[in-house]
């Protein structure tokens, strides 16, 4: 059973109690997501605290999405809505490491590879050893850019 799953669903009935909108309806939204992260395939399981994990960081990249899509469309007040559901969301998942604390493990992965000066043909190999350490923690997006340019 996931000690997560557990939390979200107690922190929704608090946030019922509280009349907390915002909170409540992004609560319902992720424990939704995670129901159909578990009935999804041919069989139902049971989610463990890693692939909430990776449900939670999922839908904060979606609220991140729209909040541009927003920006870019002229809704400032979607946006803000967008960008609010995201923090609720950042509030369950683990600290996410800085621009520096990547670097920092893309260079040592780099480092161990010899793969420095490479270039794109060895991304691949990069990235393959620098995702588990990051799962969760960082954008793939901002990882994928750092291994670029560390690979020249």
């Amino acid at each position: 059973m996931s000690t997560l799953k557990d939390r979200l669903r107690a922190d929704l009935t608090t946030s019922m109690k509280a009349r907390d909108e915002l909170r409540s309806g992004t609560l319902r939204m992720i424990l939704t997501s995670i129901t159909n992260a578990e009935v999804a395939g041919k069989v139902a399981r049971e989610l463990t605290d890693e692939d909430v994990i990776d449900v939670l960081s999922s839908e904060a990249k979606k609220r991140r999405e729209a909040a541009v899509a927003f920006e870019e469309g002229g809704r400032p007040e979607s946006a803000a809505k967008e960008r609010a559901e995201a923090g609720v969301i950042a509030e369950y998942l683990p600290e996410q490491l800085g621009p520096e604390e990547i670097a920092e493990i893309v260079g040592k992965v780099v480092a161990d590879l010899n793969a420095a000066g490479e270039g794109p043909k060895a991304m691949g190999r990069v990235m393959g050893l620098v995702q588990p350490q990051v799962k969760g923690r960082a954008d793939g997006a901002a990882v994928a850019a750092e291994v670029r340019r560390q690979l020249g």
